[in-house]
């Protein structure tokens, strides 16, 4: 089959440098157009340079990296650094980016590349806030039924991460999250439900480690610095890498299962704002609008991403 065409859209993060590295690694089954970077495990001036330092990484300069919005929708800012470090990046000294920043705003990018492929031929994958993609949708209704799919990391069928309620992608910014929910564009989630079943073990490391190239030594760097939170907290397995499933599943989705439900986004109630209302059982008669994820084939997984991070 032919590459698919996919924009990352991303707010690096380690897990999302591991998403794009995957991208990079598989260019038999992904056309990575873009990487577009939204403010969210830090803040945008980081993330839009984390994005291009993983390009560079890969030796992948052709890929534009577009920066975007720098806060949600309607709420502040909230970003993770007790689980990223100060960079976001940390745990690995990577290059310096080797490409400016491309000309424009990543939502404007994103209308721009949707509207010049053919209909129904791009793939967008939000592994952070949705905000750009919110904000492309409203500004250029007429991209809708022109995306193919759009396949996010974020949300949960049970508890969160951030809240008792709540997933942190969705909670950053959740009014997007819901014009996204609400777009009509096929959906496919990849919630805590599943991510926490991609655990980076001690032994899954190592395997990454012993590639022996600038790209394995930075993606074990990134990763065992990122653990430290899940050990902190006392949480066993290893941590989970949440972001490198959506790609993931656009380029093997064999590897997952899950169920088409209906999936709402809480923006009302603060107690529970950013939780996705997954209707699993199918009790409110709602028509599906997403399919959600819950379950992985996680050493068929590994194998796949230390394979693609050796090609780097």
């Amino acid at each position: 089959m032919p590459a698919q065409s996919l924009i990352i859209d991303c707010d690096p993060g380690q897990d999302d440098a591991v998403a794009i590295l995957l991208a990079l690694g598989s260019p038999q089954d992904v056309e990575l157009l873009a990487v577009t970077a939204v403010a969210g495990n830090v803040p945008l001036t980081r993330t839009q340079e984390n994005a291009r330092s993983v390009v560079s990484l890969a030796g992948r300069q052709d890929v534009p990296v577009y920066a975007g919005s720098d806060r949600p929708l309607v709420r502040p800012l909230v970003t993770a650094e007790y689980v990223h470090g100060k960079t976001g990046l940390d745990g690995a000294d990577l290059p310096s980016p080797a490409q400016p920043l491309a000309g424009g705003h990543a939502s404007q990018a994103i209308i721009d590349i949707v509207r010049s492929r053919p209909e129904r031929s791009v793939t967008i994958c939000p592994v952070g806030p949705m905000t750009n993609v919110a904000l492309a949708m409203r500004l250029a209704p007429d991209i809708v039924p022109r995306i193919r799919q759009i396949v996010l990391m974020g949300g949960a069928i049970g508890l969160g991460n951030i809240t008792p309620a709540a997933e942190f992608n969705i909670y950053v910014d959740p009014h997007a999250a819901d014009i996204v929910f609400r777009s009509g564009v096929p959906l496919v989630m990849h919630g805590l439900d599943v991510t926490h079943k991609a655990r980076c073990t001690p032994e899954r490391l190592e395997r990454i480690a012993d590639l022996g190239t600038a790209v394995g030594r930075a993606v074990y760097g990134m990763l065992t610095f990122y653990g430290k939170y899940d050990q902190h907290r006392g949480a066993g397995g290893g941590a989970p890498l949440h972001d490198p499933c959506a790609v993931a599943y656009v380029i093997q989705p064999d590897l997952f299962g899950g169920r088409d439900c209906h999936v709402a986004i809480e923006v009302a109630s603060e107690p529970s704002i950013g939780r996705t209302l997954v209707d699993w059982g199918g009790v409110t008669g709602q028509a599906a609008n997403c399919k959600v994820i819950d379950t992985i084939d996680d050493d068929r997984f590994f194998e796949m991403l230390t394979e693609r991070l050796a090609r780097l």
